[in-house]
């Protein structure tokens, strides 16, 4: 089907009808038996109370008690339903899952309100958009049938085969398939599919590669469309090429996004004093293609670029990558905008413009590690620095800015947690964190003289601007908000902390401090990596939203819209396109009889409109272009990024774990759970798992709020950031499954059987 529930509903206006041969057009519905499979579509949303047909056309029926959410799964049956608006995850028994898979969107409705310490349960009333089209299995005969069994085992299905697939049957178990789904499960019928090809589990890494872009979708991408690239137009455009302008390199796999420049100017202030400016440039991109075009469209269904680590799949095709992106001694157009901060790092005043640049220099970790490494009077100059002679003055003055710059937000409640991937050859650029904000509610702890610690904190003020600019003029923008944690959960970390006999300062009512202060006080304990851990799970992920909002993680309490890396993200091409627009059609005063101009370009116009800046045709462009399903897909994007990252990094891990079979080695508990605990064994950092049955020398009792297992007879005590001696098992790549067992030193007490109580829990770590 050419179509999804969530593709036909988001084509419908909020309260208009459209004619169902414009809804043909809009879904590009041109073969009779696609037009066919609308109709049914239209007739089974009908019954369910989505939309209704009259002789005007379609339209759309708005029910309150129907919530938009996505599904997750655990192994164990457990399913949960993430709302989109924020609020408590329904749970979804599985009788009334209704086909839907792990991933999936769907239409939840309540039917059993929660009350103290239950979630709320429901039911899935309709699938907006299928997660999973092909997925990575194993064949397997049950009884009569030829079934593959998918290696993901939160899908809890089995997908039925055709019997010409049977000579895919492995009983060694030494490969897998890709399946392809023919029809998804309805009614009393199972879900079909058929073999695509076969896959070797031990084939390498571009093998391991391939496998992980087959189970993500990755391995066919959709084609770029055939367009013409515009030219910035030189007219009227700021020219900076005489200004110092510095390039910050910190990714070197292939095709890796297009970095903002920055520069430094000196400006003149009150009583003789000088200040200086940032400028922040980003690639023009936004001038070279047409909004709402055929290769817009194709960027927006992107969404983002993917870091496979040593290459990237990029979010530009390489025509456009080409043209924007910045070259080391050759002139460029830009996007810029130039802030000016007070001596504690607050922006008082921004102005944007449509630049030529001219990169002087690249600057990669090299040269600001011998920079941080040269005595502050030596004459002498590293060979690494040689280059940048003349442009050292500006450098260091970039590192003062940025160092005020992260205080100040670390002050606001910003939070920078040590807890980096690890530095693994095969993970390439993975580790290193991007210059952006995160997704995650957290910024990885970096050296301060790594180039994208210093990138960051300069392209963060930039994102403030446009947010505070786009709000001030009531222009619409793809927003990013970031709410603090809540208080319940802190204290829950604060009281796990507590029990591990961590010091803490707690507040007159008892309540823990602040996430950013717990933060500050696990960093200066000896289980500083566990707590941050547990401190990261309770931190909220970064939203895109059509609405500014307070953003804990940037430390700013009004907006933030990105727009400075449009090669990494579209949402940052979108803002851009927003911003081009406003900067060379925006209308700078009431009427052409008015002889004075507003700078609409600068944050002195703010509070002085009062007449629309933009045509009413060009302004309805842009809020229909900004839809909850663009905003929906970007964040829903954004969190498949999150997840691919991890698999690729799990993935990486276990294949170092693999040669430490049958070893022993010492690890740290990273979790505690009633089925035994994860430890975390150097050097990958992979987690494994001791499971309580293989703890025979006593019963031990979970202790949740204290994150321990507790012998009954020895007192023995497995605890959050223990260290222990353990044994690796078996490794399963595939499963990303590491069986540990304890090794006990001389002098520890021996076991019998466990009891049957521990032979009866979970065999595994999953939720």
């Amino acid at each position: 089907m050419k179509f999804t529930v969530a593709g036909l509903l988001d084509q419908l206006p909020a309260s208009d009808a459209l004619p169902l041969a414009k809804l043909e057009k809009a879904l590009g519905l041109s073969q009779k038996t696609d037009k066919a499979m609308l109709r049914i579509a239209l007739e089974g949303l009908g019954r369910v109370g989505l939309l209704e047909e009259g002789e005007a056309g379609v339209q759309r029926c708005h029910d309150e008690s129907l919530i938009e959410a996505r599904l997750r799964c655990s192994s164990k049956g457990f399913c949960f339903a993430l709302r989109e608006d924020g609020n408590e995850d329904i749970y979804i028994r599985d009788h009334q899952l209704n086909h839907a898979w792990n991933g999936d969107r769907v239409l939840v409705r309540i039917t059993r309100e929660g009350g103290r310490r239950r979630s709320p349960e429901g039911g899935v009333q309709c699938i907006l958009e299928r997660a999973t089209t092909n997925l990575l299995a194993q064949v397997e005969r049950h009884e009569d049938r030829l079934v593959a069994v998918p290696l993901d085992d939160r899908l809890l299905t089995s997908v039925a085969l055709p019997a010409s697939d049977d000579t895919y049957l492995d009983p060694a178990k030494q490969s897998v398939v890709e399946v392809l789904l023919d029809r998804y499960p309805v009614a009393q019928f199972p879900a079909q599919g058929h073999v695509a090809r076969l896959l070797p589990i031990n084939g390498g890494e571009e093998a391991d590669l391939d496998l992980l872009l087959t189970k993500h979708g990755l391995r066919n991408p959709v084609a770029p469309p055939r367009s013409t690239l515009r030219n910035p137009n030189p007219k009227g455009r700021l020219d900076l090429t005489a200004l110092p302008t510095f390039l910050l390199n910190g990714w070197s796999g292939g095709e890796a996004p297009i970095l903002p420049a920055v520069s430094l100017e000196e400006v003149s202030l009150e009583e003789g004093e000088t200040g200086v400016t940032l400028w922040v440039h980003s690639p023009a991109v936004g001038e070279r293609l047409t909004a709402g075009g055929s290769l817009d469209l194709w960027l927006r269904e992107r969404a983002e670029a993917l870091c496979l680590g040593r290459r990237w799949i990029p979010l530009l095709n390489p025509a456009l990558s080409k043209a924007a992106g910045f070259v080391t001694g050759q002139e460029a157009a830009a996007v810029s905008v130039g802030l000016q901060f007070n001596a504690e790092g607050q922006l008082e005043h921004y102005r944007f413009a449509l630049t030529t640049i001219k990169a002087d220099a690249g600057i990669d970790a090299a040269c600001l590690q011998a920079l941080a490494e040269r005595k502050p009077k030596a004459r002498s100059v590293p060979a690494a620095l040689k280059a940048l002679k003349d442009l050292l003055p500006v450098l260091e003055k970039l590192l003062e800015l940025a160092a005020v710059l992260r205080q100040r937000r670390l002050a606001s409640g910003s939070i920078d947690l040590d807890l980096p991937l690890p530095d693994l050859e095969s993970l390439g650029d993975l580790p290193v964190p991007e210059p952006g904000e995160s997704r995650q509610g957290w910024l990885v702890a970096l050296p301060p003289h790594h180039p994208f610690a210093l990138l960051r904190e300069l392209v963060r003020p930039a994102g403030q601007a446009l947010g505070q600019h786009l709000a001030a003029l009531d222009l619409p923008g793809i927003f990013t908000v970031n709410p603090g944690a809540d208080p319940a959960q802190v204290n829950e970390v604060a009281k796990a902390a507590l029990a591990l006999e961590i010091p803490l300062e707690l507040a007159d009512d008892g309540n823990a401090p602040v996430a950013s202060e717990l933060a500050a006080a696990f960093a200066a304990t000896d289980r500083s990596r566990v707590l941050q851990r547990q401190l990261s799970e309770v931190l909220p992920e970064v939203q895109f939203s059509p609405s500014p909002g307070s953003h804990s993680l940037a430390g700013d309490t009004e907006a933030l819209a990105p727009w400075c890396l449009p090669s990494l993200h579209y949402a940052d091409l979108w803002n851009q396109h927003v911003l081009v627009l406003l900067l060379t059609e925006g209308k700078d005063r009431p009427s052409v009889r008015h002889k004075v101009r507003v700078d609409l370009a600068s944050d002195v116009c703010h509070g002085t409109i009062d007449w629309p800046l933009l045509p009413p045709s060009q302004r309805t462009e842009l809020e229909h272009s900004r839809s909850n399903s663009l905003i929906q897909r970007l964040n829903n994007r954004a969190r498949f990024v999150l997840e691919l990252k991890a698999d690729l990094a799990v993935m990486a891990q276990a294949r170092a774990a693999e040669p430490m079979v049958g070893q022993t080695i010492s690890g740290v508990i990273s979790g505690v759970q009633s089925y035994g605990f994860f430890v975390e064994i150097p050097p990958s950092r992979v987690e494994g798992l001791v499971h309580v049955s293989s703890l025979k020398d006593d019963w031990y009792e979970y202790r949740s709020r204290q994150n321990r297992l507790v012998g009954r007879k020895n007192r023995r005590t497995y605890r959050l950031g223990d260290a222990v001696d353990v044994e690796i098992q078996k490794v399963d790549v595939l499963r990303h499954q590491i069986d540990l067992i304890v090794v006990e030193t001389e002098g520890e007490p021996g076991g019998e059987a466990v009891t049957q109580a521990n032979e009866q829990e979970p065999a595994n770590g999953e939720d």
